[in-house]
C-alpha cells in the first residue's frame, strides 16, 4: 500500500517547489515470533529468540519479550547488556513500514511524541497479535520506558509497561543486575546537602553562539597523567603556536573528562599560569574534601618567569561527551554495609567514579569495568554504574585484557563472515594468479627479521648485472591479492588498522592463515609479492626503478644476528651471503647520504624480555642490541617507501595515501636546549640538518653516554608522524627522514595503510583495477584519521605491556640498585633512566607522613636543589628499584635515591622498603 503526502516549499530564488513524500507500507511482514501460525511463511531474515525471556520476574511471571523505547536503548543497553542481546528484537521489529503499525504525525504533535506513540502502537499490536497463538504459547510483550508520561499513556491503553529500574528490580533471581543500571540524569544520586562545587555548564545554544562570536573556544580536553589538577585544551582549527590552552584547578576543569569536546573561556592575562612541574596524583582523600584540593592547587601557583606563562582558561560547557567504559578497581568504602563506593580507573587521566553496588566484597581486588552516567555540580566525582567483572588484579590474562580495552584495541576473534573470505586450503599459485605478475622465483631472495618472527612482510636481493651495475630488489608480501576491496575481511582489517605487538601476544590485523602462512615470505615456499626493483651503480645511485607484482621463493629466513654472522664470516661466500654483503655495503652509503641531507638519528631505549618456557614469566630484561643488519634492512625499506610515494603521487596527485612528520614548534626544543646548555653544549634547532649536526658534535670524552641521552631527549621533542591524503594537505615533508615525500609500502601484513598503498601502486602500473573509494579523497582522509588513532593506541598498548612485564620481572627479582641518569627535573621529583634495563621512573622527594625537605626548583637551568645537593638533567645517580604493591590499582616500579647521599632522603642500597607489600602483609596477618 502506498501513502503519500504533498506540500509546497519556497526556494531561495523565490520559486515554489512541490514536494511529494511517499511511504510504502507492507502487509506481509511477520511478527518474528517462532511458531506464530498467523505469520507462517511471512518471516524474512532473523526472527525473535525461540525461547523468550522467562527470568522469574515478580512483575511479569509469564514468558515475555521486551520492547524498550529508544531512550532506554541509548541510555542502558550499550553499557549494561551484552552486545547483541537485542539484535534479534531490533532486526525483527521493522514496524514503521508495516501496514498495521504505521503512525502518521498528527497536527501539533512533535517528532518525539509521534515516536513514543508509534512504539506504543507496536507494543499493543504485538500483544493482541500474540493472543492468537495457542494458550500454552501465550506470550506477552512488555513495554520498557523511563518516560513517566509515556508509561502512563501505555498503561491507559492496556499495555504492560514498567521503567527499566522497576523491571530489573523484579528479577528476584538476579539481584546483582540492579548495579548495572545507569543513573537517569546528572542530578541523580546527588549527595544530600552537598554544597555546590562547580559552576553550571552553559547550554549548547549559548556555547555555539559564543564560539561563533569568539567569546569561547572549542577544543579537545586532554587531562594530565602527572597532575590530576591540570589539563590542556587543544583548540580546533587554530594555528600551531596558539592552539594549546592550560587549565588548572578543579573549578576550571569543571567536570570535563579526558577526550571530551569542550568550550573554554580565556582568563584575563593577569590570571595566566605556567605548566606545572609538580607531580600530583589523586591519592584518595575523602571524596568531597574540597579544602584539601584547594590547598594542593596553591602548590601549583608559584612564581615563574613571565615568558613561561601560557594562555589559561576555564571550561564553561561540554559540547560533546566522549565517555567510554573504564577499567579499574573498586576502592571499598570504610563505612560498614555502605553501598556507595569509589571506583579508581586504571587510566590516571580519568577521575575516580562513584558507584552504588551490593557486591563490593566480591569485587574487591578485581579488575572491573564501570560506565559514567553523569557528574552533578555538588559532587567531587562523577556518578556511574558497574558493568563487568574482568578478573583478579595481577593475573596476566586479566591485565592483558585491561590494557587492550583501555587502549581500544580491537581484539575479538575474527568472525565467520570475515573468515569466509580466506582462500581455501590447500593453496598454491595458479596460472590466473600469474597474470600481470613476473616470475622471480629464480632470484636469491632472503628475509632478515627479529628472532621468532612469523609474519614476514619483506625480503631482499642484490645481484650484479652484466653491465657491471647492481640490481637490488625489495619484495613485499602481496596482501592486497588476498584482501579484496569492500568485503568483510577488508572492512575488519581497516577497522583494526594495525597489528599490535605485546610482550607475549600478537593481536593480528589479518587472520593467522594470512599473517603467518600464505602472506608470510617464509623460505623455500612460493609466495606472491609486490616488488620494487632498482638498478644502481656501486655508489648506491639509482639509475632505474620499476615496480611489479611478482612470485618469489625465499632462499633463507634469517635473524639479524644470523645475517650479521654471515656478513662477518670470511669462510662464507655462498650466494645468500654475497647478496647480504652487497646490500650492507649499499645501505651504509645510503644512510650516510641520508644523514648528510639532514635525516635525524634519534634514540629510544627498547627492551627485550626473556621468558620462562613453562610459566611464561619474564626472567631477564635487556635493552635490544642493534646490529648493522638492522640498519641494512631499514635503509632499503625507507628507500622503497620513498620510491613508491613518488610513483603513487605522480599517478594520483589528489588521492595518494602518504605519511608526513611535521617539524616540531620551537617551544618543544626548550628542554633539550637547556639540558645541553647545562653540560656546556649548544644544540641548534632551526632546521633538521642543524639539529642532526649539533647532536653529532655533542660528545664528551668523560661522559660517553651523554650523546645517547641527548638523542633520547630529542626524540621526546618530536611531533607524531601521521597518515594523510595528498589532496587534503599541502605539506608532505617528513622532518625526521629529511624526505620531501614518504609513505608506507613495506608492511602490509601488519599495517592497513600499506594495503591501500599497494592498491594505488597496482592501479598505477596496470596490475589491478581501481574502485570508487580508492579515488575519494574525503573517504581516504577519514580512513587516515582512523589509522592514525589505531597506530597511536597500539603504541600505548605496547608500552603498557612492557610496563606490566617489567613489574612482573622486578616482583620475582626483588630489590636491586642500579646506576641511572636524570632525564627531567620536576618541582618535587626527578625522572631517571636506567640504561641497563631501558627503564624510566620517578624518584619523589616528598612523601606522605614524612617531614618535607627544602626544595628549590629552577626552571631556567633546569635544576632542583635539595638541602645542599643540586640535581641537573643528565646527572648520574644511583637508585634502588622495587615493585610497589601498596596500591593494587596502580602497582608500579618505585625508585628511591641511594646516591648521592642526602640526609633524610637517600636510603642504603640494601635497606628494604617497609611500605612495599602492605596489602600482602595485612592479608597474611588476617589469615593468621
Amino acid at each position: 500500500m502506498l501513502k503519500s503526502k504533498t506540500f509546497l516549499k519556497k526556494t531561495r530564488a523565490g520559486g515554489v517547489m512541490k514536494i511529494v513524500r511517499e511511504h510504502y507500507l507492507r502487509d506481509d511482514i511477520g511478527c518474528g515470533a517462532p511458531g506464530c501460525t498467523a505469520c507462517d511463511g511471512a518471516h524474512e531474515g532473523p526472527v525473535l529468540e525461540p525461547q523468550p525471556l522467562d527470568p522469574a520476574s515478580s512483575l511479569c511471571p509469564r514468558p515475555h519479550y521486551l520492547l524498550p523505547d529508544t531512550n532506554v536503548l541509548l541510555h542502558q543497553i550499550l553499557s549494561v547488556w551484552r552486545p547483541g542481546t537485542w539484535a534479534s528484537v531490533a532486526s525483527s521489529l521493522r514496524l514503521p513500514g508495516s501496514l498495521e503499525t504505521y503512525v502518521e504525525q498528527e497536527q501539533g504533535e512533535n517528532a518525539n511524541d509521534r515516536n513514543d506513540r508509534a512504539i506504543r502502537v507496536a507494543a499493543k499490536w504485538y500483544n493482541e497479535h500474540l493472543k492468537k497463538m495457542s494458550a500454552e504459547n501465550h506470550l506477552q510483550v512488555i513495554f520498557i520506558t523511563n518516560d513517566k508520561k509515556n508509561k502512563e499513556k501505555a498503561i491507559e491503553e492496556g499495555i504492560p509497561a514498567f521503567t527499566c529500574e522497576e523491571y530489573v528490580k523484579s528479577l528476584t533471581a538476579n539481584p546483582e543486575l540492579i548495579d548495572r543500571l545507569a543513573c537517569l540524569s546528572e542530578e541523580g544520586n546527588e549527595i544530600e546537602s552537598g554544597r555546590i562545587i562547580f559552576s553550571e555548564h552553559l547550554p549548547l545554544s549559548k556555547l555555539q553562539q559564543g564560539i561563533k562570536s569568539g567569546t569561547y573556544l572549542q577544543g579537545t580536553f586532554r587531562a594530565s597523567r602527572e597532575n590530576y589538577l591540570e589539563a590542556t585544551v587543544w583548540v580546533h582549527g587554530d594555528t600551531e603556536e596558539e592552539k594549546e590552552i592550560i587549565l588548572q584547578g578543579l573549578k576550571n576543569l569543571n567536570r570535563a573528562i579526558h577526550e571530551d569536546i569542550v568550550a573554554v573561556e580565556l582568563l584575563p592575562k593577569n590570571q595566566w599560569v605556567a605548566p606545572s612541574s609538580v607531580v600530583l596524583h589523586d591519592e584518595g582523600q575523602n571524596e568531597d574534601d574540597v579544602e584539601k584540593e584547594e590547598e594542593r592547587e596553591r602548590i601549583l601557583k608559584t612564581a615563574v618567569n613571565e615568558k613561561m606563562l601560557k594562555p589559561t582558561g576555564r571550561v564553561v560547557g561540554i559540547i560533546k561527551r566522549n565517555w567510554r567504559p573504564y577499567c579499574g578497581m573498586l576502592s571499598k568504602s570504610d563505612i560498614k554495609e555502605s553501598r556507595r563506593h569509589l571506583f579508581t580507573p586504571a587510566d590516571r587521566r580519568i577521575p575516580r567514579i562513584r558507584i552504588e553496588t551490593r557486591q563490593a566484597s566480591a569485587l574487591e581486588g578485581r579488575r572491573i569495568i564501570v560506565a559514567i552516567d553523569g557528574w552533578p555540580r555538588n559532587s567531587r566525582y562523577p556518578n556511574g554504574h558497574f558493568v563487568k567483572n574482568l578478573g583478579d588484579v595481577g593475573d596476566k590474562e586479566t591485565e592483558t585484557e585491561v590494557l587492550l580495552l583501555e587502549h581500544d584495541v580491537p581484539h575479538q576473534p575474527f568472525s565467520q563472515a570475515v573468515l569466509s573470505f580466506l582462500p581455501k586450503m590447500p593453496w598454491s599459485i595458479t596460472e590466473k594468479d600469474m597474470k600481470n605478475r613476473e616470475d622471480l622465483r629464480h632470484l636469491c631472495v632472503c628475509s632478515v627479521d627479529p628472532p621468532g618472527c612469523t609474519d614476514i612482510d619483506d625480503a631482499l636481493h642484490c645481484r650484479e648485472l652484466e653491465n657491471g651495475n647492481l640490481e637490488v630488489g625489495v619484495h613485499i608480501a602481496d596482501v592486497s591479492h588476498f584482501i579484496r576491496p569492500g568485503n568483510a575481511l577488508d572492512q575488519e582489517s581497516a577497522r583494526r588498522g594495525t597489528t599490535v605487538y605485546l610482550c607475549e601476544k600478537r593481536i593480528d590485523m589479518v587472520p593467522e592463515l594470512l599473517s603467518s602462512n600464505l602472506c608470510s615470505l617464509r623460505c623455500n615456499v612460493d609466495r606472491l609479492a609486490f616488488s620494487c626493483i632498482w638498478e644502481m651503480n656501486h655508489n648506491a645511485e639509482i639509475l632505474k626503478v620499476r615496480f611489479t607484482k611478482s612470485a618469489i621463493n625465499s632462499k633463507a629466513s634469517l635473524t639479524y644476528a644470523e645475517a650479521q654472522m654471515r656478513i662477518d664470516s670470511a669462510a662464507m661466500n655462498d650466494d645468500i651471503t654475497t647478496s647480504l654483503r652487497g646490500l650492507n655495503k649499499l645501505a651504509k652509503i645510503l644512510k650516510k647520504r641520508r644523514i648528510e641531507k639532514g635525516a635525524l638519528t634519534l634514540s629510544s631505549p627498547e627492551v627485550r624480555f626473556h621468558m620462562d618456557s613453562e610459566t611464561h614469566d619474564p626472567i631477564d630484561l635487556q635493552t635490544k642490541e642493534l646490529r648493522e643488519t638492522n640498519s641494512m634492512v631499514e635503509e632499503f625499506m625507507l628507500l622503497a617507501n620513498i620510491s613508491v610515494a613518488k610513483k603513487i603521487h605522480e599517478e594520483f596527485s589528489e588521492h595518494a595515501l602518504l605519511r608526513k612528520h611535521p617539524a616540531p614548534p620551537p617551544s618543544n626544543y626548550e628542554i633539550l636546549v637547556k639540558a645541553a646548555k647545562s653540560k656546556n653544549l649548544e644544540i641548534k634547532t632551526d632546521t633538521a640538518k642543524s639539529l642532526a649536526d649539533s647532536l653529532d658534535r655533542a660528545d664528551s670524552a668523560t661522559f660517553p653516554y651523554l650523546n645517547t641521552l641527548l638523542r633520547i631527549l630529542a626524540t621526546r621533542c618530536m611531533m607524531q608522524a601521521v597518515y594523510f591524503c595528498s589532496g587534503m594537505d599541502n605539506d608532505f615533508h617528513h622532518y625526521g627522514l629529511a624526505s620531501p615525500i614518504y609513505t608506507h609500502f613495506t608492511s602490509p601484513i601488519r599495517r592497513y595503510a600499506d594495503i591501500i598503498v599497494h592498491r594505488l601502486l597496482a592501479v598505477a602500473i596496470g596490475a589491478d583495477c581501481t574502485y570508487p573509494e580508492l579515488t575519494d579523497k574525503h573517504k581516504l582522509a577519514d580512513l587516515c584519521k582512523n589509522l592514525n588513532l589505531r597506530h597511536k593506541m597500539a603504541q600505548y598498548a605496547q608500552r603498557a605491556s612492557v610496563a606490566f612485564h617489567t613489574q612482573l620481572f622486578f616482583k620475582s627479582k626483588g630489590i636491586v640498585s642500579e646506576e641511572a641518569y636524570i632525564l627531567f627535573v620536576r618541582k618535587n621529583a626527578i625522572v631517571v633512566l636506567i640504561p641497563k634495563y631501558g627503564l624510566e621512573g620517578t624518584v619523589f622527594f616528598e612523601e606522605k607522613d614524612k617531614p618535607k625537605p627544602t626544595l628549590i626548583y629552577d626552571d631556567e637551568i633546569p635544576s632542583l636543589k635539595i638541602e645542599d645537593t643540586v640535581f641537573h638533567i643528565f646527572d648520574k645517580v644511583k637508585v634502588k628499584i622495587m615493585l610497589d604493591s601498596s596500591n593494587l590499582q596502580h602497582q608500579k616500579i618505585r625508585m628511591s635515591l641511594v646516591e648521592p647521599q642526602i640526609r633524610g632522603i637517600s636510603i642504603s642500597a640494601d635497606t628494604p622498603n617497609m611500605d612495599i607489600d602492605e596489602p600482602e602483609r595485612k592479608k597474611k596477618k588476617c589469615e593468621k
